[in-house]
């Protein structure tokens, strides 16, 4: 089997202020785990094992898994949905599908199915309410599926009940500027998976650099002379802590790492189990 370069799996803990968070909702702690991409190449065994360990350490009040858990072919995640269900909270494990979720026409029914059989709720444009009902916890489609609308959704919310959004294309955040929005959760960049210390991550590099350096010298940088593959328009939310104004206020990103690699592989860029702390 080709083994693809991966990272030692990093625990990345914070903080988020919510406003009107209530005090019982104080240091509530949810767990974040996104792209998994399950398929027998590009996650190893006993990293998933390892992840899975760490996080039931963390005794998360809530778990949550921010899509893509198989990359093409669905069959992968009934062995997945298997491990998965070892996943302990106090209230529960929630999830949402990703684009690599989607790429067959049954990929949805599959994994809806397999995850909701070891007891993790699917949410697809969905709220529920696992930490009461002064919390909600809203699950959207893919943004690049056609069933991506935010709108009754978000408008079916009171403006007063904070509200934590999953969605797993960090790119929904520039149409979720049209609503309050306290923390979302997003995946998909894998961190940009080639960090440069001291720039930043290479996709953002590039696409932020391509009008400064000559032409003469794109032959020479990846992908450089043409796009960089079609993943997000906003590289800069690669990952970590956004803070994004609108016109309500600031709407918060945090965008996981992700545990699964494509190739050629991580540097600097290890992939992330997320402990969050409401405050």
């Amino acid at each position: 089997m080709i083994k693809i370069l991966s990272e030692p799996l990093s625990i990345e803990s914070l903080n988020v202020k919510i406003n009107g968070l209530p005090k019982y909702l104080q240091n509530t702690k949810i767990v974040q785990l996104s792209d998994f991409h399950y398929d027998g190449l590009l996650l190893a065994e006993d990293l998933l094992a390892q992840a899975i360990d760490f996080t039931n350490q963390l005794k998360p009040d809530l778990i949550v898994l921010t899509g893509d858990f198989v990359t093409h072919n669905p069959q992968p995640i009934y062995q997945l949905a298997k491990q998965l269900k070892h996943l302990q909270s106090r209230a529960g494990v929630y999830a949402i599908l990703g684009n690599h979720d989607l790429y067959y026409t049954h990929s949805q029914t599959e994994i809806t199915k397999a995850l909701t059989g070891v007891e993790i709720e699917v949410l697809w444009n969905q709220i529920a309410y696992p930490l009461g009902s002064h919390l909600a916890l809203v699950g959207l489609a893919d943004f690049w599926s056609p069933e991506f609308h935010p709108a009754p959704v978000m408008n079916s919310l009171d403006i007063h009940i904070p509200r934590i959004v999953l969605s797993h294309n960090p790119d929904s955040a520039v149409v979720l500027q049209n609503w309050r929005v306290d923390l979302q959760l997003s995946g998909h960049t894998h961190g940009g998976q080639i960090v440069i210390p001291g720039v930043g991550s290479l996709p953002n590099w590039i696409s932020s650099s391509r009008h400064k350096i000559p032409e003469l010298f794109w032959p020479w940088i990846p992908f450089m002379k043409g796009k960089w593959p079609k993943v997000v328009e906003n590289w800069q939310w690669s990952q970590g802590l956004h803070q994004i104004t609108t016109n309500l206020g600031t709407n918060q990103l945090y965008v996981n790492r992700g545990l699964g690699t494509f190739p050629p592989g991580r540097w600097y860029c290890p992939p992330e189990v997320t402990a969050i702390t409401l405050v």
